[in-house]
């Protein structure tokens, strides 16, 4: 019997939908929201039944029956730091993304609007792989300040799905693998798969690894203090600066890998050094996940947007092809990766986790 799938992934500006059967996609559908829509609630939590209404008419619209829908998927949200995997929206879940116990964010609608839905037809409500994941081992938490460990917060659903999706493709467990998974798009991602677990990875919102599109990674401490201390900039504005106007926006005014590689292409020195910085920082995060892995890396493989882009590829081949061999799963397909966390948990091939 086939399993049909309402999948919700909602943004600070959008809400995409799609339905599925089993990992066939139906439909799909981004709703977006104006400001002025948005702009009338206080909170987040405040726009579910605004959100909740546009997707019950738009599967209307469509003629699409919401009771023959078999589970309602979420995009994970701002929960506390938990293992990977697909859980259930328990009321303890859905109280915190309700209250955001790490943080705002659009992306904890998803859980709150399908715990809602499931819960008017009958079926059951999961979110899979937030982005809060943790599964760092004890040694990678140290920073060298006790008030500061390392945090865990990056691409956990699409890293997740690729190494699994590489797992399946060559007949063998997630769990018996040794990868090293670099995601990269608005913001970069290099975590360490061993035993099913990522037991190392940047902080990819606003810390760590390489620079990116639109985040500084990794910066100089001491000069970081001096610049909040100088009495130049609010803190937002220095937040700002490593979230949101850092890397490749704050060196050349762009976010996107191919209007670098463009221009780097047409004869920009500037551009094209930092091309070259980029990959270089993205090849010594590898190097350094490498390492936690005790060199016995089983595959590297390559994901997000930036992953399209066959020159920056090739030249994190050159610089790190010699640890292990590449496989590249270019984009970022969210909303399949929820589905099959979810199948997996109605297939009987893993245990739904409890929150």
């Amino acid at each position: 019997m086939s399993i049909k799938s309402l999948i919700i992934n909602p943004g600070s500006t959008s809400t995409k939908i799609a339905v599925f059967e089993d990992e066939t996609m139906l439909f799909e559908e981004t709703l977006r929201h104006s400001t002025e829509e948005i702009s009338q609630y206080a909170t987040i939590v405040d726009q579910k039944d605004f959100r909740k209404k546009i997707i019950t008419d738009l599967l209307v619209s469509k003629d699409f029956d919401i009771n023959s829908l078999n589970v309602i998927v979420g995009r994970g949200g701002m929960l506390k730091p938990i293992p990977g995997g697909t859980y259930a929206v328990t009321d303890d879940l859905l109280a915190d993304l309700k209250a955001g116990v790490s943080g705002q964010h659009a992306s904890n609608l998803g859980g709150i609007l399908a715990r809602e839905i499931g819960d008017s037809i009958g079926v059951p409500s999961y979110i899979v792989d937030p982005v809060v994941v943790d599964e760092l081992a004890p040694v990678a938490r140290y920073s060298g300040v006790p008030e500061l460990p390392r945090k865990s917060i990056f691409h956990a659903l699409n890293q997740k799905a690729v190494a699994k999706r590489y797992a399946k493709e060559q007949g063998v467990p997630y769990e018996s693998l040794n990868l090293i998974v670099v995601h990269m798009g608005g913001g970069v991602s290099v975590g360490a798969h061993t035993g099913g677990c990522i037991v190392d990875v940047n902080n990819a919102l606003d810390g760590e690894g390489a620079f990116s599109p639109e985040r500084a990674g990794t910066v100089p401490a001491g000069s970081l203090i001096k610049m909040c201390f100088s009495g130049e900039y609010t803190e937002k504005e220095v937040y700002s600066k490593i979230v949101g106007k850092g890397g490749f926006n704050a060196y050349l005014g762009t976010n996107d890998m191919r209007n670098v590689v463009k221009m780097a292409n047409e004869g920009d020195a500037k551009a094209a050094e930092v091309r070259d910085a980029f990959t270089y920082q993205v090849a010594k995060d590898m190097g350094a996940m490498a390492t936690v892995l005790k060199g016995k890396v089983d595959q590297i493989i390559v994901t997000g947007g930036i992953a399209y882009n066959a020159a920056v590829v090739d030249a994190l081949k050159e610089s790190a092809g010699f640890i292990a061999p590449f496989t590249v799963y270019p984009g970022e397909d969210e909303l399949l990766a929820l589905t099959q966390g979810a199948l997996r948990v109605m297939n009987g091939e893993e245990e739904v986790m409890k929150y």
